[in-house]
């Protein structure tokens, strides 16, 4: 299993993907997946744009994807390289999900190590996530990777929960 960044040679992994994600209703997360995909050599040069370039309000962000040993792309993280006021209140440093057919077997553990491991490359020291109070395997993942509970408060309506990561 390895974290790789975007490259044109997982287009039909990552459409894929996509097309499971899309099926399920789901919201799409992170929220680098809700990207164009038409030209997807752009697309891929856009994610890694962000890495030193992004508008007004935004911060520089990384995107990674969890290829398994056959070569699927099973799962997605966007590591987001320092938290601006709005980040703090809700997104965190890292967003993840895993493709629908791929979940409950270890993947979204397994990319939030890794993205953990990034992050501590990067100089972060101590990492902020947030999840959907309702979203329980969301949860249990970042409590699996040292997540400490700081706060419980509504997003936007939505009843959410904010951990910290000591990165070891």
């Amino acid at each position: 299993m390895k974290l790789v960044e975007p490259h044109i040679q997982y287009q039909a992994e990552y459409l894929g993907m996509l097309a499971e994600w899309q099926e399920t209703g789901e919201d799409l997360v992170p929220f680098t997946l809700q990207y164009e995909t038409e030209d997807f050599a752009a697309l891929v040069k856009k994610l890694h744009s962000f890495k030193t370039e992004v508008d007004r309000g935004w911060v520089c962000h990384s995107s990674y994807w969890l290829i398994n040993e056959e070569g699927q792309l099973v799962a997605t993280s966007n590591l987001r390289h320092e938290l601006n006021e709005n980040l703090l209140e809700h997104g965190g440093h890292i967003g993840y999900g895993v493709r629908p057919s791929f979940r409950n077997k270890g993947y979204a553990t397994k990319i939030l190590e890794l993205t953990l491991q990034v992050a501590k490359k990067m100089g972060i020291e101590k990492a902020l996530l947030t999840c959907d109070t309702d979203n329980i395997a969301s949860a249990k993942t970042i409590t699996k990777n040292g997540g400490v509970l700081w706060r419980e408060r509504d997003w936007e309506g939505v009843p959410s929960q904010c951990y910290w990561i000591e990165i070891k």
